[in-house]
């Protein structure tokens, strides 16, 4: 079926062929030896066929899973070393137009308080996460109603940069026209994300009843869309829960292949979202759970079969089961998360999305990740700099991104604890730093960080490779 409605020239299979997806559900798994030449592979940053992920996935012996495991740890650490990036998402409106089942925001939920954030007050959301220590923001928004339209985000994005010292803003908000994409980039957007909730098309159906998201081409194409925008950095992930997970996965690493062939780089982000109870919500039960050994293993495969992409853990998850995932293939974690419009700089009447399950602030997180040998990161320079799309995938694909990753996770890491670090974490945070800088083989380069770093001691900022 062709739809050029949507600005996309070609068969909606191209994206995502569920057909075949579904046949690939029951693969069997790998024998000892072929498991073995698998992770071996994934190992290389090769990456996994869809054939292979869906073996993985059907894995039940904990011995092999502690080997898959352990194998997306070492990917993550060959792509992106031992840097964790931390972000939190700003929440703008709430209102919508969607009747999505699951959510709090739809539009029959009554009990609900909307509201749709000013300017102004998106402004004192962002300095209230930037004196948290912050440097990246996610905005996010209703879809249709107030606080959709193409002027309202464009507004939103300019109202972050304008008031606030926060350096990049991220947009997780309605699929727009290529035209509307353009216009929120000349804005000064960094990652356009979105979910498409789930690749099943009858569940997909039964799940968005009413509203421009019922439309399910409209958004399995909109990825393309932004790109050719420009917006060489995308994230994506399916809502997990709705339905079969070894499905999701699947088709969502058929999508991010897809987006590899048209624009020559993948998604720049896959999230792991895990459905959520929401106060309204008509949804009272998940219609497919899965346990956390099935989450652990929805990240290993995403980790093992799309190496170079940042994988995203919210505040969905309980603290316990994010502690772990941070050492099993996870480069990006949200902290403090607030899931309702206005609730960090004066906390009020929830009206959230969904029901938080690690309300941990900023500066836990930063010491939890310390404590597990990681290095916290508050770096924005990609995105500035435009080390996206291709050119950042190449980089993540030989394993090179970490010539940039490391030295930024160290200066932003040092602005952090100078800044607005607590003074129990600075002693900690430094060890952490000077340990992580005499790794450095290069000598030319660890001087060049080490003269940056006395440098932010000295009260400069916003120093970046």
């Amino acid at each position: 079926m062709n739809v050029p409605a949507y600005e996309y020239q070609g068969p909606l299979k191209t994206i995502v062929d569920t057909r075949a997806v579904v046949e690939l559900v029951p693969t069997p798994p790998p024998s000892a030896r072929a498991l073995q030449d698998i992770l071996h592979k994934a190992r290389s940053l090769k990456g996994l066929t869809l054939e292979e992920a869906a073996a993985i996935l059907n894995i039940e012996e904990e011995a092999e899973l502690k080997m898959v495991y352990q194998a997306a740890a070492d990917v993550k650490e060959r792509v992106y070393g031992r840097r964790i990036v931390l972000f939190a998402p700003l929440y703008i409106s709430n209102y919508c137009s969607n009747n999505c089942l699951y959510c709090a925001f739809r539009r029959d939920n009554r009990g609900l308080k909307r509201r749709q954030l000013t300017p102004e007050e998106i402004g004192k959301e962002a300095r209230a996460l930037a004196e948290q220590g912050f440097q990246r923001v996610l905005l996010v928004a209703g879809e249709g109603g107030p606080g959709a339209d193409i002027d309202y985000l464009c507004r939103a994005v300019e109202a972050v940069y304008r008031y606030s010292p926060l350096r990049i803003v991220h947009l997780n908000v309605a699929p727009q026209t290529v035209d509307g994409f353009r216009r929120l980039k000349e804005a000064g957007a960094g990652v356009y994300q979105c979910f498409q909730e789930t690749y099943h098309p009858p569940t997909y159906r039964l799940m968005h009843p009413a509203g421009t998201k019922a439309d399910y081409g409209w958004r399995l194409t909109v990825m393309h869309r932004a790109m050719a925008a420009g917006f060489g950095d995308v994230g994506m992930g399916p809502l997990l829960g709705l339905y079969d997970y070894r499905f999701e996965v699947l088709a969502a690493i058929s999508h991010a292949r897809s987006l590899e062939q048209a624009f020559g780089a993948g998604p720049h982000t896959m999230s792991v979202p895990r459905l959520r109870p929401a106060l309204g919500a008509a949804l009272k039960e998940v219609p497919y759970p899965l346990s956390d050994t099935a989450f652990r293993k929805v990240v290993a495969v995403y980790r093992l079969a799309l190496p170079y992409v940042g994988l995203v853990l919210t505040t969905r998850e309980r603290p316990e089961l994010r502690d772990e995932l941070v050492d099993m293939g996870i480069s990006q974690i949200s902290a403090g998360s607030c899931v309702s419009p206005g609730g960090y700089a004066e906390p009020e009447e929830p009206a959230a999305q969904f029901e938080v399950g690690d309300h941990r602030p900023l500066k836990a997180m930063v010491a939890m990740l310390l404590e597990h040998g990681h290095l916290p990161s508050f770096c924005t320079a990609c995105y500035r700099l435009g080390r996206t799309g291709r050119r950042f995938t190449a980089l993540a694909r030989e394993g090179d991104i970490q010539r940039y990753c490391l030295p930024n996770a160290l200066l932003s890491l040092k602005e952090y604890l100078v800044t607005q670090g607590p003074p129990e974490l600075r002693e900690q945070g430094d060890k952490v730093i000077a340990a992580s800088l005499a790794s450095i083989p290069d000598d030319h380069l660890r001087n060049e960080i080490a003269r940056r770093l006395e440098g932010i001691c000295r009260g400069q900022r916003d120093l970046h490779f």
